[in-house]
This record gives C-alpha cells, sequence and structure tokens, in this order.
C-alpha cells in the first residue's frame, strides 16, 4: 500500500484566481444546513475547460455535498487558476482547491482529497464527466435504510453536456455484491462511488491504470458490504473505452487489469481458480471492446466519406 502521509497544501478561496482570466458569474450555493456528509473528490489535469461543468452538476444536487474537493495534479496549462476562478464562483469554503506540486497520476491526487476530506464518505468525480441531479440524494437514503454498506455505487452512461438528465428507472433496486470478483465484471464506474472515508485502503500510486478496479476490489474482496443503485447517476462524455486518455488505451488497460489480478492473488484475495476465470472473463471483454472499437471507427470512416 502507498504511503499517502504527505503533508496538505490545501489552499481556500482567499487565494485570487490570475488576472489573466476573465471573471465568471457567481452560482447559486448549495443548501445551508441541507448537505450530504460528503467530500466530493475531483483529481484535474489539464482540465481548465471541463472543471466547471462537473462543479456545476454538484452543485445542482438536490442533496448538496458538504464540500468539493478540486485536486490539481500538477498541470502546465493554466488549470489551476481556472479551478480558483471556479472555486471563486461558489459560496467561501465550499470548494477548495488542493495544488499537487507535480503530476503524480489519478490514484495520488484522489489520495490526496481523500486524506484532506472533513467528511464521513468520500464521491469521486472525473473532471470531464458529470452527476445525475438525484445522485447524492438516492445513494444517501440507501445508506440510511443499510448503514452496513461501505462502498456504493450505479450505472453510467454516455451523452452530451447539453442532453438532459436520465430518467430514472422504476423500482429503484439496491444490488448487494456477494464476496467474489466475477460480481465485479460489470464495473464500478468512478465516477458513481461513494464510500467510507475511514476504510482501511488507498488507491495504489504506482499503477496509472485499473487503479479504481484495485481498489473497490480490494474493498469487495476483504468483506466489507458493496452495493449498486440500479440507476443512470452519472454520465460520461466519451465513450468509455476505445476513446482518448488513459483509459482509451485498450490493450494496455487489458494488461493492468491483469496485473491487479495477479496482485489480488498474491495479497490472499483471490485463490487460483478464480485469478484464472477472471483472466479468461477479462480476455473475452478485452476482444469484445476490440471488435465494438474497430465497429466505430469503420462507421466514423465510413460517414466521412460519404461527406467528403
Amino acid at each position: 500500500m502507498a504511503n499517502t502521509g504527505r503533508t496538505n497544501n490545501v489552499q481556500g478561496t482567499d487565494h485570487p484566481p490570475s488576472a489573466r482570466i476573465p471573471a465568471i458569474r457567481h452560482l447559486h450555493p448549495p443548501k445551508i444546513g441541507d448537505t450530504a456528509p460528503v467530500s466530493v473528490v475531483v483529481p484535474c489535469f489539464r482540465c481548465a475547460h471541463t472543471i466547471a461543468h462537473a462543479v456545476a452538476s454538484v452543485a445542482a444536487q438536490m442533496l448538496p455535498p458538504a464540500e468539493v474537493l478540486l485536486v490539481e495534479d500538477g498541470s502546465d496549462d493554466g488549470t489551476l487558476e481556472q479551478l480558483h476562478r471556479v472555486a471563486h464562483a461558489y459560496p467561501p469554503g465550499w470548494v477548495k482547491v488542493i495544488a499537487m506540486p507535480l503530476n503524480s497520476g489519478p490514484s495520488a491526487a484522489r489520495n490526496r482529497g481523500w486524506e484532506s476530506a472533513s467528511q464521513p464518505w468520500i464521491a469521486f468525480l472525473d473532471a470531464d464527466d458529470m452527476w445525475h441531479p438525484q445522485k447524492l440524494k438516492l445513494q444517501m437514503e440507501a445508506l440510511a435504510k443499510d448503514p452496513q454498506i461501505a462502498l456504493i455505487a450505479h450505472d453510467m452512461n454516455v451523452q452530451s453536456r447539453s442532453a438532459p438528465a436520465p430518467a430514472l428507472k422504476t423500482p429503484l433496486k439496491v444490488r448487494v455484491f456477494p464476496r467474489h470478483l466475477m460480481m465485479l465484471r460489470s464495473s464500478f464506474p468512478t465516477a458513481s462511488i461513494m464510500l467510507r472515508r475511514e476504510l482501511p485502503f488507498r488507491f495504489d500510486e504506482t499503477r496509472w491504470r485499473a487503479e479504481d478496479f484495485m481498489l473497490w476490489a480490494q474493498i469487495l474482496l476483504s468483506g466489507y458490504r458493496c452495493a449498486k443503485l440500479n440507476q443512470v447517476l452519472a454520465s460520461w462524455h466519451k465513450p468509455p473505452f476505445g476513446a482518448g486518455g488513459l483509459s482509451g488505451d485498450m490493450a494496455a488497460m487489458y494488461e493492468a487489469a491483469g496485473s491487479v489480478r495477479k496482485a489480488l492473488h498474491e495479497q490472499g484475495l483471490l485463490n487460483g481458480w478464480q485469478w484464472r476465470l477472471g483472466e479468461a472473463m477479462s480476455l473475452i471483454r478485452y476482444l469484445r471492446r476490440r471488435v465494438i472499437t474497430f465497429k466505430r471507427r469503420h462507421q466514423g470512416l465510413f460517414l466521412a466519406g460519404r461527406n467528403a
């Protein structure tokens, strides 16, 4: 487990944004006295063009969180100034900016926010994703009904930022996962996760891929109660695989997931047959994604040829 005992470097909104960044209008504040006991952790690397949308989706929650922690991960493109600009648009102290001196990857950034969190629950959001307005409300209601839950997730979709929030399903159901890795075959998207701050785990800072899969698996396989809502309560704005970013390199992601399963086996959390079965299922999913991505690209080239 990576050592996360670093000194906090929390910078409040009393640090004005750069004069080179134009002012933005002040946004509606969260309801005072009617907040969820949640710290939202958002790792930010070169996210100047998307972070305002992400934070706006947090502020739009029917049950807003107590705080939002924007962890700037050593960007070199003006992201830090933009984070201060966004923080300045909300009530003082609600959005906090944490500056990392060097780019250290999403695991280190999320751990840094986790360390700095003041609330008993941690929720994760990536800087280019957005939440459904009822996300935190529905998750907190599920936790109130089942206080033994240590981690709760939900589904995500892919849509444009301008599209309306996905419709909720009826009835709402909460699925509790048994203690084996195959139940993670339908992934727990990072932007869907809310977990207890006190859990004795952290993201592995040596990993830049599949670090989220590693953490969720450690929690589940160690016997903690994990659950998932049958609702789409967050959205990606690009396909979760076969696109840009770290997750876009499918071959590397496949290898990273295999490395995670090997590590879980070495930690005694997966026995031999579970390890081998996981490898087989992962290969099937990888080949399926390659086919889907090939079809996407072929269709895009075909449409481009027709429009030329």
